[in-house]
Parts: C-alpha cells; sequence; structure tokens
C-alpha cells in the first residue's frame, strides 16, 4: 500500500504556525532591503523582526558535533526558533544542492525536526525559500512538552547580545 506524498511531509500545526512566522518576518526584511547584502546584515534584521514579534529564538546557537563516541567540536546555527526549527540564512548567487544538504546536516546535529534555509539575493524571496522536514516521524521536540523550560524571552536575548531599544 503506498502512502498519500502530501502526508509525507505533514508536521503538527504548531510547527508551520512558527516556520509562517519566520517566512513573513523574512518577507518584511526583504522587501525592506531588497537582494545583495550581505548574509550578516539579513541575519541582524531577522533578529530584529523576530523581537518585534516575540517570536523566541536563539542567534549563533551552537551544537555540538560528534562522531561515534567523540565530540569533534561546534557547528553554529544562524537561527533556532522555538526550539524546533533551523534557520540558515543566505545571500549567494544560486542555492546549489550542497546548500541544502548542509541544512539537513544541521537538522540531524541539532536533532531538530523543521528547518528553513531563506536565501535573500533574489529578486522575489518566495524564490529563495527552501523547508526540509527530517523525518516525518520525528517525535515532538521538547518545547511541546509541559515539564520544558522555555527560551528566553526574545526581549531578554537581544539585550544579552547587547541590542536593545
Amino acid at each position: 500500500m503506498t502512502q498519500n506524498p502530501s502526508k509525507l511531509f505533514d508536521v503538527p500545526s504548531e510547527w508551520n504556525r512558527l516556520s509562517e512566522a519566520v517566512i513573513g518576518a523574512a518577507i518584511d526584511v526583504h522587501k525592506t532591503l531588497g537582494p545583495g547584502l550581505l548574509e550578516r546584515l539579513y541575519e541582524q534584521a531577522m533578529v530584529y523582526e523576530l523581537l518585534q514579534r516575540q517570536i523566541p529564538f536563539r542567534q549563533q546557537h551552537r551544537v555540538a558535533v560528534s562522531y561515534k563516541n567523540a565530540v569533534l567540536g561546534e557547528t553554529v546555527l544562524d537561527l533556532v526558533v522555538g526550539d524546533v526549527l533551523v534557520v540558515e540564512l543566505k545571500s549567494v548567487e544560486k542555492v546549489s544542492d550542497l546548500h541544502l544538504a548542509q541544512l539537513v546536516t544541521y537538522l540531524r546535529t541539532a536533532r531538530l525536526p523543521l528547518g528553513l534555509l531563506i536565501n535573500f539575493n533574489c529578486t522575489r524571496l518566495k524564490d529563495g525559500l527552501y523547508r526540509r522536514v527530517l523525518s516525518n516521524n520525528t517525535p515532538s521536540p521538547a518545547c511541546f512538552h509541559s515539564d520544558h523550560t522555555p527560551l528566553p524571552s526574545a526581549a531578554s536575548a537581544f539585550a544579552l547580545q547587547g541590542g536593545g531599544a
């Protein structure tokens, strides 16, 4: 018996709402700044938008990389939103298969189920949006369990980074 292909990528509605909110923030950033800037500038604009929208996130989140039983070092994720969503930001001429494979590797390494790659260097942002689901059987992350301590508020995260109003 074959599965309905659309069911393979179904994710909880909470995850869809979160990714839609991040995409909405990215659209506002792109409308205001347009293409052609450095990735770090888009990242700072995304941080601003996420803060304004009170969406919990971590910026430049470090994740340990292991090989078998050995910790090799760390990798750094641009943004982790709501303990569910890895957001990889790019400002490149063309997104390659390697960029998309990198996003999936980040999902596996961070053990997070959902990823967005957003390339701001395009005329229409919708042409620069890529979403990946680690697995349709990925269990809900801890943030959806009542005993989980939530992320720090976006405002406190920004204050810790030296930002503010």
